[in-house]
């Protein structure tokens, strides 16, 4: 597989939900040395990052990312990503290789407002892994849309070591409606996510994945 080295500059798209997430359900998914922050009792914050990116990026492909929590950890803080699905075979051995993240093929269709199976809110984008439905999302157009600079910092882990990234982006920001759908057979089904608190829309954006750094080491071999 051929990949560019960290940092990736990617340019497209995305749709992103904020939800809460029971801890317990969550708790299986996060290495133990990771102290999961609950913002409400019992409960933790995740959400689900569907994106394409397109012209501009080092690799052209669509990526669905799940965020099943928030974690801290000495002293520092970041969002895990218990799931990661992409449809270029370079973007799974990058992926794999430079963040120790858990990178999966899938299939992406994306749906407008004037296609045959228009959907209820005039978009739709559904992620599957062959004949397996993983989600699909609902949604509308915003209605406002503002340019905003944001940035997070994201755990991962490879066969032995607590990694630790950040991603910057650039993009114009706008919430939307939404309905999402987790299918039963999906391996995040059991993060039972519900409707999102909200929803945003991520146009002509430009984010960064920086290269990770070495925060810790896990006691005992850690598997997604």
């Amino acid at each position: 597989m051929v990949y560019p080295p960290a940092p990736w500059s990617l340019q497209g798209y995305a749709v992103g939900t904020l939800q809460l997430v029971d801890v317990a359900r969550v708790r299986p998914l996060v290495p133990s040395e990771l102290e999961i922050v609950s913002l409400l009792p019992g409960k933790t914050l995740g959400g689900i990052y569907i994106s394409s990116y397109g012209l501009g990026s080092v690799m052209e492909y669509n990526e669905l990312i799940v965020i099943s929590a928030i974690a801290h950890y000495a002293g520092k803080w970041g969002a895990w990503i218990s799931h990661i699905y992409v449809d270029n075979p370079n973007s799974v051995a990058g992926g794999r290789e430079i963040w120790g993240l858990p990178k999966e093929l899938a299939q992406f269709s994306w749906e407008g407002s004037h296609s045959v199976k228009a959907a209820p809110l005039g978009y739709r984008v559904t992620v599957r892994q062959e004949n397996r439905l993983l989600c699909s999302l609902n949604y509308s157009q915003p209605t406002l849309a503002l340019p905003l600079p944001l940035s997070g910092k994201f755990f991962s882990a490879d066969s032995s070591n607590l990694l630790l990234f950040k991603g910057k982006f650039e993009s114009r920001i706008g919430l939307i409606k939404t309905e999402l759908e987790v299918a039963e057979e999906s391996p995040f089904a059991s993060l039972n996510l519900g409707q999102p608190l909200l929803t945003a829309a991520c146009e002509d954006m430009r984010l960064t994945v920086g290269a990770p750094e070495v925060v810790g080491n896990t006691a005992v071999e850690f598997s997604y």
